[in-house]
């Protein structure tokens, strides 16, 4: 049992340095892969279909203000007062979900909501980092990393990741490639309607199109357009 121990922490502690050390190299070169990119590739080829990898790193300020802003109004309206994860936002999606859970058990709903609280931070370190599956594992790592990355990176290093590596379509990574793909321009050149689009589809970018909203996708883009100009960036 002695040796098990050992063992564990001589692992633990290699974990921690191999982490510390990657989140350091981050920190200051793109990263031009993720496991999630990976992941997708390998789903397509099993499935029959070549998705590919479509994606071109850019500098935070070769994104428009608007996307910035639009991305924080959509995905996370505290990035700038928390430090990795919002505990407030957990706590009020545990509430919604034990009451989403009553009215289920009640028969008063049908499709249960199962509502989450992850920041652009830990989306962030799931996607550079991590796998992107449901354990109480990799929940523990997200939040270690997502404390890690805002120690290291800074908030505008953790933005410009998170717009260059998220899905934002089959086979499409980060807002330039969307950019061109969806509106043929580049980043920089987005205006308001179009950033407040592709931040509406961010949840499901496999499903919803900012170059062909559905009215759902159009009255969410419009409610983030309009808090947008409430955003403060890093």
């Amino acid at each position: 049992m002695k040796r098990f121990f050992s063992i564990f922490w001589k692992l633990c502690i290699s974990y921690v340095v191999l982490s510390l050390v990657v989140v350091i190299i981050t920190r200051f070169i793109p990263i031009w892969i993720t496991p999630l990119m990976i992941i997708r590739l390998v789903e397509g080829m099993f499935a029959g279909t070549w998705v590919g990898i479509r994606a071109s790193w850019v500098p935070l300020d070769a994104v428009a203000l608007s996307v910035q802003k639009a991305v924080i109004a959509a995905e996370d309206a505290r990035f700038l007062s928390h430090h990795g994860v919002d505990w407030e936002a957990v706590r009020e999606a545990q509430r919604r979900n034990e009451r989403m859970e009553r009215l289920a058990c009640q028969g008063k709903i049908k499709n249960r909501r199962v509502y989450g609280a992850s920041t652009i931070t830990m989306q962030t370190v799931k996607n550079a980092f991590l796998v992107p599956s449901r354990t109480y594992l990799r929940k523990a790592l997200e939040v270690y990393f997502a404390y890690l990355v805002e120690w290291i990176w800074g908030k505008r290093r953790i933005l410009e990741v998170y717009l260059n590596i998220i899905e934002m379509g089959s086979g499409l990574y980060g807002i330039e490639a969307a950019a061109q793909h969806y509106f043929g321009k580049p980043a920089i050149a987005l205006n308001q309607r179009e950033a407040a689009l592709i931040a509406a589809i961010l949840p499901n970018p496999r499903r919803w199109s900012p170059a062909r909203p559905s009215r759902y996708i159009q009255r969410k883009a419009a409610r983030i357009q309009s808090s947008m100009s409430d955003v403060a960036l890093p």
